[in-house]
């Protein structure tokens, strides 16, 4: 067999790690930003009703178009622009390295960043290049405006909040590098996945530009256990994009859910309201910790350094608490952990385990 594999297989993916998912059966599970909140009893009943009566026996069809347009006045589709969906936002950063995909295209990002970036490069054969960040987590704007034009990147990714430093980046730099890109002819794309729980947002202006594309999850709306992202642009780049698209890529039940959710939007924001809250008396907890540094936060994550980051997060565990070790993602986060914002009675548990370990 690994013969054949050597023989069949490209050898960059055979050198590659897959996306590793922490084994968190027992633990409490604070590392991967999900939304810690269920449904009522009531909702989760009127839910299955729904689904229960979903014609899964026929491909998906109307109702996906019913989906696109509860979303698009859910979130005040701008003027002139039109979305797609995905299974999840994953897909849809692997669908625009794939329609971008022209000889010696380049995907550009600020590093640490969402590690889908380079990975939906190297599966397509694009190159990736990261720019660094400050010590601080803030774009580097000569750098970035360098690079820019050193490797005319087709995508250039902004992810607005940063995953995991958590911020939200500098609107005058931004400018800059939206700016320069379109004067490469190249795409910028705003990743939105914890929007929310930010206090800004570039969605308004996706209609401003003929090259700015927004994306969004419903994951931390909420939803993460269905995979379902959107993606929003000026109506024409949108339609280019979407022929690459698979057919049925989101099921009837994934849009059923997400119809239902829409429906319930004061629940779910209810619930971003109290994680907010929540973020700000973990960030109050982490200011008064010695030995833990904990930068602000426009997610529903908060970015910390300890001074062992391997002994901190192996003593939380051993208490019971999973968070994220991102320590070896880049050399900027040295000793870094990422929390997720629970629940208050999580959120108490983790910062006793926090404090304990350090």
């Amino acid at each position: 067999m690994s013969n054949r594999l050597s023989q069949t297989l490209r050898a960059d993916v055979q050198g590659m790690h897959a996306y590793a998912v922490q084994p968190s059966a027992g633990f409490l599970k604070l590392d991967a930003m999900e939304n810690p909140f269920t449904l009522p009893p009531a909702l989760q009943a009127e839910l299955g009703q729904r689904l229960g009566a979903v014609a899964i026996n026929r491909y998906p069809g109307g109702r996906i178009d019913e989906l696109k347009t509860a979303l698009a006045e859910h979130i005040a589709l701008p003027e002139g622009c039109a979305l797609m969906l995905g299974n999840g936002s994953d897909e849809l950063i692997s669908l625009l390295a794939l329609a971008c995909d022209v000889p010696g295209a380049t995907i550009l990002a600020p590093v640490p960043g969402f590690v889908m970036y380079a990975m939906s490069a190297q599966l397509q054969g694009l190159n990736f290049v990261g720019v660094p960040l400050t010590a601080d987590f803030e774009l580097d704007e000569a750098a970035m405006l360098a690079a820019i034009e050193q490797h005319r990147p087709a995508i250039t990714y902004i992810a607005y909040p940063n995953n995991p430093t958590a911020n939200l980046f500098d609107d005058a730099v931004i400018e800059k590098i939206v700016a320069a890109v379109g004067a490469q002819n190249g795409l910028v794309v705003f990743d939105e996945a914890y929007q929310p729980f930010s206090s800004r947002t570039w969605l308004p202006r996706a209609g401003e530009h003929d090259h700015v594309l927004v994306m969004r999850t419903l994951s931390k709306f909420g939803l993460a256990g269905i995979r379902l992202g959107y993606m929003v642009g000026p109506a024409a780049l949108i339609a280019e994009i979407d022929k690459v698209r698979p057919p049925y890529n989101v099921s009837v039940l994934n849009a059923e859910a997400a119809l239902f959710a829409l429906e319930h939007a004061d629940e779910y924001a209810r619930q971003a309201t109290v994680l907010r809250s929540e973020r700000e008396r973990l960030q109050a907890a982490l200011s008064d910790m010695p030995g833990v540094q904990a930068w602000p936060s426009e997610a529903n994550m908060i970015l910390v350094r300890v001074p062992d980051s391997k002994a901190t997060f192996d003593g939380m565990k051993q208490r019971g608490v999973l968070i994220k070790h991102v320590a070896a993602l880049h050399p900027l986060l040295a000793n870094c952990l990422r929390l997720t914002v629970g629940t208050p009675e999580e959120n108490t548990r983790m910062v006793d385990a926090l404090r304990a370990s350090v």
